[in-house]
């Protein structure tokens, strides 16, 4: 063994240390003591030789180079030794590496860089035999429909690199022009193979944990599903989609039904949010009738406040004003006011910021159902509670959280009742301090966010100012001088369009209701020309560089 074993050092330093290591380095280092481990490794590596060897010599001979192209993303070695779980998003990692590579090779081909493309193709043959064969390690029951695409795929495979490889043996040119069609049908098929196999497995593993969930009775086995079905919700809309079409919103609607999971309500319901940003898992949750069930743990009072919270999580995923697909609102309408009550006494006795966001994303999206949520909303003292909940630093704590607010203040305003509210909560106050809403981190997504806070309080003003009293307090607090500078400041309103055309259409209905609060220059620029014109000269006032 130690003569076998200085032989495979050697055969290492010439191959490359990093590629081959994760396969044999059990056998490298054990004691004396454990001389059968020793020898199983080294069985083991012989085993895995015949399918890695000419794939792991060719991508260290040949995909190495001395280049300034940055492939070093690309050539990771992955270990196999994880959990069911994290085997899977280990999968996904090489599914993603290989995904990257045929995008590369596709970019490389046209280009005529038959090296790189040769290398490039090396790599991927030893990522998918790879793949393969850590999946293999793992999984259970894999159907034979899989199987069949795995050994498709791993001919295709080497037919491709059998295709550069005598590519870059040749430097005809004719040549090289008539085998370039036939290397991109080949890379066409390989795509195809290795997407249709991904998607088998997926589904494999997403069957396998629905499977999990609906047949065991002991929480631990299905808390772990459940977690591991989050994760997979976490990687795009492709696998929502797929756990959604075998059954995931009914296989969790049924744990939230039963009262021994209660403890794993919070956790399922996240999952359900992940799972309804698609239509599929829409039209499985009106199926199993979800919104009742989401209605009926939202006004269950024996409930924690984080299970309240993830309930207000999936309505607000399921009332996103961005989705195209309604057909579920209309058993939404019917149990609207019990679920707008239970989150507007989920905003009032919140506890934290994050609970505080989710209830009150909910109510901002449901507001833009139909002016009966808004008339629901004043008739429960909504507006109070909101306007209360912002002078509480720790409960609105951020601009999302603004955001949320502010998007139903501007929806309500479109009633008249709502301005006395307005005025009575100090509400004025308050959208002026909004105008003023900055990112302190600089983060694009919290950037944005005070955009929108900006742009939202502008039109509130806009709207609540046909009131002569709100008129009247707007000016008192100097929020003329506020909308002007963010008018004539690109940078105030961090060059942001919708924010102008809300504050110079605030400007003007100001203006109507208190004339002598502008300066003539503000008034002939900002208020008296046609809105375009206004907007057009406000957006031209960018520092100009000579």
């Amino acid at each position: 063994i130690s003569l076998y074993h200085y032989k495979i050092k050697n055969f290492l330093v010439g191959l490359g240390y990093i590629v081959l290591l994760h396969l044999i380095l059990p056998s490298l280092f054990l004691s004396s003591s454990m001389h059968l481990i020793q020898v199983d490794s080294v069985q083991r590596w012989m085993e895995d030789l015949k399918l890695m060897t000419d794939c792991e010599c060719m991508c260290i001979l040949q995909s190495k180079p001395i280049s300034i192209e940055k492939d070093e993303q690309n050539e990771l070695i992955l270990s196999s030794q994880y959990s069911t779980c994290d085997n899977l998003q280990l999968l996904l990692k090489r599914a993603w590496i290989i995904s990257t590579e045929l995008t590369r090779i596709a970019q490389k081909l046209e280009k005529n860089r038959w090296q790189r493309v040769h290398s490039m193709t090396v790599r991927v043959n030893c990522h998918v035999r790879s793949m393969i064969n850590e999946y293999n390690m793992f999984t259970r029951n894999s159907s034979e429909e899989m199987h069949q695409f795995e050994k498709l795929l791993i001919d295709k495979c080497s037919e491709f690199t059998a295709f550069t490889e005598r590519c870059i043996q040749t430097e005809d040119e004719q040549i090289l022009k008539s085998m370039k069609s036939c290397i991109n049908e080949t890379l066409t098929t390989v795509a195809q193979y290795f997407g249709q196999l991904i998607e088998l497995v997926l589904t494999h593993e997403a069957q396998n944990l629905l499977r999990q969930i609906e047949l065991s009775d002991n929480v631990y086995i299905t808390e772990s599903a459940i977690s591991s079905l989050f994760s997979l919700t976490q990687e795009g809309a492709h696998l929502c989609r797929i756990i959604a079409k075998e059954g995931g919103v009914v296989a969790l609607f049924k744990i939230c039904r039963q009262d021994c999971f209660r403890c794993l309500y919070p956790q399922t319901l996240r999952t359900l949010a992940s799972i309804c940003c698609v239509e599929e898992g829409m039209h499985q949750l009106e199926k199993v009738d979800g919104i009742l069930c989401l209605a009926d743990i939202l006004t269950d009072s024996t409930h924690s406040e984080a299970t309240h919270a993830e309930a207000a999580a999936v309505i607000a995923q399921i009332t996103s004003p961005h989705l195209t697909f309604t057909q579920h609102l209309s058993s939404f309408l019917e149990n609207m006011e019990e679920i707008v009550t239970a989150l507007v006494k989920l905003c009032q006795e919140a506890s934290s910021g994050e609970v505080f966001l989710l209830a009150s994303a909910a109510l901002a999206n449901i507001t833009f159902f139909d002016t009966v949520a808004c008339e629901m909303l004043l008739q429960l003292n909504a507006m109070k509670i909101l306007l209360a909940a912002c002078s509480d630093k720790q409960i609105v704590d951020t601009p999302y959280s603004r955001d949320q607010v502010v998007t139903i203040l501007a929806n309500m305003s479109v009633l008249d009742q709502c301005a006395s509210e307005i005025i009575q909560g100090n509400g004025v106050q308050l959208l002026l301090e909004m105008l003023f809403e900055r990112s302190s981190s600089g983060n694009s997504a919290e950037v944005a966010a005070c955009e929108r806070v900006q742009q939202k309080s502008a039109v509130t003003l806009a709207r609540l100012s046909r009131d002569p009293e709100v008129a009247d307090a707007a000016v008192k607090l100097s929020c003329i001088p506020r909308l002007i500078k963010l008018c004539r400041s690109p940078t105030e309103r961090n060059n942001s369009d919708s924010v102008l055309v809300a504050c110079l259409a605030a400007l003007r209905r100001l203006a109507v209701m208190s004339p002598d609060g502008l300066e003539d220059s503000d008034f002939q620029q900002l208020v008296k020309p046609r809105l375009v014109d206004s907007f057009l000269l406000c957006t031209n006032m960018e520092e100009s560089f000579v």
